[in-house]
């Protein structure tokens, strides 16, 4: 028996293979459409400068852009900032842009702030936003040139450059925060939301 209750599946307004994951790991009907939008631009035309404001956001943006293409249809939008300290990190354009970003980071606690919005028509109707704590290693150069060499162009794809469910987990001596807001999608305050919306049957 599924769980999902929804009459229609449920739209992820992201590709991320981690959130994506997360959602048919709990048993989530839903199908991958994402937000074709300009994330920096609009944080930039924002002004704001929190992170956690600049997720909740993003993610806010994406469910109302694709909800807004599929009318009646409920969409989870999702964003990720990563701050060390007043200063912003966005996903690395390449190698060298990953390893100064993990050059910065390295032996230094950062914060991952993790926005999800749903929205339906345009509108949003829940939102929510999870923080993490990442301190990471030590890394001399070499440590750094031997984990880009094993983890390859994934670097790119993650803020941080860095995938705590792949290699990226070798970087880190402690992490402080849930699971699912590390990997980019709160997912216990989403099922909530959902419960209550009589879209899931557990």
């Amino acid at each position: 028996m599924s769980i999902w209750q929804g009459e229609h599946p449920l739209i992820l307004a992201s590709q991320s293979s981690a959130r994506k994951t997360l959602l048919r790991n709990a048993g989530i009907a839903f199908e991958a459409i994402p937000a074709d939008i300009d994330e920096r631009s609009i944080q930039r035309d924002s002004g704001l400068t929190s992170p956690g404001e600049i997720a909740a956001m993003l993610a806010e943006r994406k469910a109302a852009f694709v909800s807004l293409r599929h009318p009646g249809r409920y969409v989870v939008g999702a964003d990720q900032t990563l701050a060390l300290g007043s200063e912003l990190f966005s996903k690395p354009a390449g190698r060298s842009a990953a390893a100064a970003q993990l050059a910065a980071l390295a032996g230094k606690t950062h914060e991952l702030h993790s926005a999800i919005a749903v929205a339906c028509d345009g509108a949003t109707l829940f939102s929510s936003v999870s923080v993490a704590h990442m301190t990471m290693r030590k890394l001399d150069d070499a440590a750094i040139d031997a984990y880009l060499d094993a983890a390859g162009d994934a670097v790119t794809t993650s803020v941080g450059a860095y995938q705590v469910e792949g290699l990226g987990v070798h970087l880190f001596e402690l992490i402080e925060g849930d699971h699912f807001t590390i990997l980019g999608l709160p997912l216990l305050p989403l099922l909530k939301f959902l419960r209550g919306e009589k879209m899931i049957a557990i």
